[in-house]
């Protein structure tokens, strides 16, 4: 399968989804659009399996509509990072990573996104946990709990059990969503959703993983995003892989987000490729 662009690129990019109803042009949206998707972006988010193992049918059909350096970064499902203790669920993480197994390469960084009840206490839990874990994969966590963002004993155990994993601790930047003063629905929506957490920005792993939540008007998150342009132009040059997925609330403007960031990276680094969007106007139909 063919993907644009041709040069690959020292990160990898994203969205939450594959498919939003707003994204691409109406005689698009009933065929294939996770081919479509990874024909220009080289990650997403698996988010739907936190509700629930996907099914082997899903799986071996994403592996037909995706190129082989598509990567797809699962979250482990919430019947192992909510529902119970994480050293009693040995048997569900066994199904869930044997269930994405036949992805192979396409299988990204696997992430465990933790609740705000998950708090210092348990830091023990997830050091066990982690060493569990088959080495052949690449793992992410992500806190919500804000002693673990307290930059004192608690936030500096979380790193050093992720750094003695070679576990990349997630980046969630709400900065500027939080920032915006806006009223409409998509926003409280997302407010309500999003964690409204600090952004420490360190590297566990040598795959640093950040997710970008902008306001409405992405215009108002360049400002933002041109720092994580210095920050991943600065990972790269260390020889780390650093990924973003971008989210604005309701995702509509989350594609041209990300163009946005790849664009200002291509001009920092012109070695560095930029990203093409889909066209959204439908194909005109011959007459003849």
């Amino acid at each position: 399968m063919s993907k644009q662009p041709s040069q690959p690129r020292p990160y990898k990019i994203g969205l939450p989804q594959w498919h939003h109803p707003e994204w691409y042009a109406p005689d698009q949206r009933t065929t294939d659009s996770l081919t479509l998707y990874s024909q220009h972006f080289t990650s997403v988010e698996g988010n739907h399996s936190f509700y629930g193992v996907p099914s082997e049918a899903s799986v071996a059909q994403w592996v037909t509509q995706t190129p082989d350096d598509f990567r797809f970064c699962f979250k482990f499902p919430r019947s192992i990072s909510h529902s119970g203790e994480l050293l009693s669920c040995d048997h569900l993480v066994v199904e869930f990573l044997q269930r994405i197994a036949p992805l192979e390469d396409r299988i990204g960084i696997i992430w465990l996104q933790l609740s705000q009840q998950f708090a210092p206490q348990h830091l023990s839990d997830l050091n066990v946990f982690l060493s569990r874990l088959p080495s052949h994969y690449t793992y992410a966590v992500e806190v919500r709990n804000l002693r673990l963002f307290d930059k004192s004993d608690n936030e500096r155990l979380l790193n050093q059990i992720l750094m003695r994993h070679k576990v990349n601790r997630v980046i969630f930047d709400t900065r500027c969503l939080f920032a915006n003063m806006k009223d409409d629905d998509e926003t409280r929506d997302a407010k309500q959703k999003k964690p409204r957490v600090p952004t420490h920005v360190i590297a566990t792993g040598e795959q640093p993983l950040v997710r970008f939540i902008s306001p409405v008007d992405i215009n108002l998150a360049h400002t933002s995003l041109s720092q994580w342009v210095k920050k991943f132009i600065q990972w790269i040059d260390e020889g780390k892989t650093p990924w973003m997925f971008f989210h604005t609330p309701g995702n509509q403007q989350a594609p041209e987000l990300a163009q946005w960031f790849a664009e200002q990276l291509h001009v920092a680094r012109p070695d560095i490729a930029p990203l093409s969007l889909w066209d959204k106007q439908p194909k005109q139909g011959s007459l003849l």
